[in-house]
C-alpha cells in the first residue's frame, strides 16, 4: 500500500469525530491516515489518540487563522461543530464559514459536513406550536447547520452533507433516565407515541468512513442516517431488560419539558417536538437499509445496549 491519504477530523476528541477516528484506526487495511484536530493537544484524550496512531494538531474554529495547518495537504476532512458547548446559532454558523473557507483554500478533495434538517420547512417560523428561539429559529442547532450548508457549496468544497440524529450515548448523559421519588428510573421525554430516530456515535464514524471510501460517488449528496426508529416506550422496555430493573417512560408535553429550566431546556424541548411532530418525514429520510448498505455493522438499539451494559449500570447505579 502506498502513502495513506490524510483525513483531517474536527471534534476528534468528541462524539462524532471520535467515532470516525476509531473507525479509521481500527481498519488496518484503511487507505487513510488521521489528523485529529483539538483545541487542547495536551489533553489525555488527545494523547490517547496519538498513542493509537493519529497525528494530533491544535486549532480552534473560532480562530480562522489557526485552521490552515489542520488542512494542509489533507485529502479529506470531517467537519462538525458543537452547538451545545455555547448554544449560539450565530457562533456555530461563523465556525462553519471558517471551516468552509479553510477547506476551500487548502484544496480539500472531499469534505463531510455534519449537518441537520432545517426544521422550519416542517414547522414554519410563524407556527405557534413551538416558540421561536434566538429570533430566527425553531431548533437553532438544526436550522443553523442547515443554513450553513451553502457555505461549502459556494466555497467550491467537494462536500457530502451527512445528516445525523439523536445519539444513544445521550442516554448516558444529558437525557439519561432519572430516579423518581419512588426510586424507579424514569425516561422523561416529550415524544408521546412518536418514534425517535437514534444512532450510536461509532456508527456515525463507520458510515462517514464508508462515505470517504466511496471516493467521489457521494460528493454533493445528502446522506441521512439513523440506526433505528423506536417509540420511547419501546426504548424504555429495552433499557429495562438491559439494566435488570424497570425503566418507565414518562411522556410530558413539550411545554412542560421546556419549563424544566435546565440550560438548553427550550432548545431540547423544541428538538423533541420537531422529532415528534415531523416524525414521518424525518424517519422517511433515514432509510435504514440504505444506511446499512454503507455500514453493514450498523447497530440497532438493543445491540448498542448490549455493548454498553457496564456504562449504563454505572450511570444509573
Amino acid at each position: 500500500m502506498g502513502e495513506k491519504k490524510t483525513i483531517t477530523v474536527f471534534g476528534a476528541t468528541g462524539s462524532q469525530g471520535g467515532g470516525l477516528v476509531r473507525a479509521v484506526l481500527a481498519d488496518r487495511e484503511s487507505e487513510f491516515a488521521i489528523r485529529a484536530v483539538t483545541r487542547h493537544a495536551g489533553s489525555e484524550k488527545a494523547r490517547e489518540l496519538e498513542r493509537l496512531g493519529a497525528e494530533v494538531i491544535e486549532a480552534d474554529m473560532d480562530d480562522e487563522a489557526s485552521l490552515a495547518p489542520a488542512f494542509e495537504h489533507a485529502y479529506g476532512a470531517y467537519l462538525v461543530t458543537n452547538f451545545w458547548e455555547h448554544m449560539s446559532a450565530e457562533r456555530e454558523q461563523a465556525q462553519a464559514l471558517a471551516l468552509a473557507r479553510a477547506a476551500s483554500h487548502a484544496g480539500v478533495q472531499h469534505a463531510i459536513w455534519s449537518t441537520l434538517e432545517d426544521t422550519r420547512e416542517c414547522i414554519p417560523l410563524e407556527d405557534p406550536r413551538m416558540p421561536t428561539l434566538q429570533e430566527h429559529y425553531k431548533v437553532p442547532h438544526f436550522d443553523a447547520k442547515a443554513e450553513a450548508d451553502h457555505y461549502f457549496t459556494e466555497a467550491g468544497v467537494p462536500t457530502t452533507f451527512l445528516r445525523t440524529t439523536f445519539y444513544w450515548e445521550n442516554l448516558l448523559g444529558m437525557f439519561a433516565p432519572q430516579r423518581a421519588q419512588d426510586g424507579a428510573l424514569e425516561l422523561v421525554l416529550p415524544m408521546g407515541d412518536s418514534r425517535l430516530s437514534g444512532i450510536a456515535v461509532d456508527d456515525i464514524g463507520k458510515t462517514a468512513l464508508a462515505v470517504f471510501k466511496r471516493d467521489t460517488d457521494l460528493i454533493a449528496a445528502t446522506v441521512s442516517i439513523a440506526g433505528e426508529h423506536l417509540k420511547v416506550a419501546d426504548m424504555a422496555s429495552a433499557l429495562s431488560e438491559a439494566l435488570g430493573e424497570p425503566v418507565r417512560y414518562q411522556p410530558v408535553t413539550a411545554d412542560a419539558y421546556r419549563a424544566l429550566g435546565f440550560p438548553g431546556a427550550d432548545e431540547a424541548g423544541n428538538m423533541f417536538q420537531f422529532y415528534a411532530d415531523c416524525e414521518a418525514r424525518f424517519t422517511a429520510a433515514r432509510d435504514l437499509t440504505a444506511v446499512r448498505d454503507l455500514n453493514p455493522a450498523l447497530q440497532d438499539f438493543r445491540t448498542w445496549l448490549a455493548a454498553h451494559g457496564d456504562a449504563l449500570r454505572a450511570a444509573w447505579a
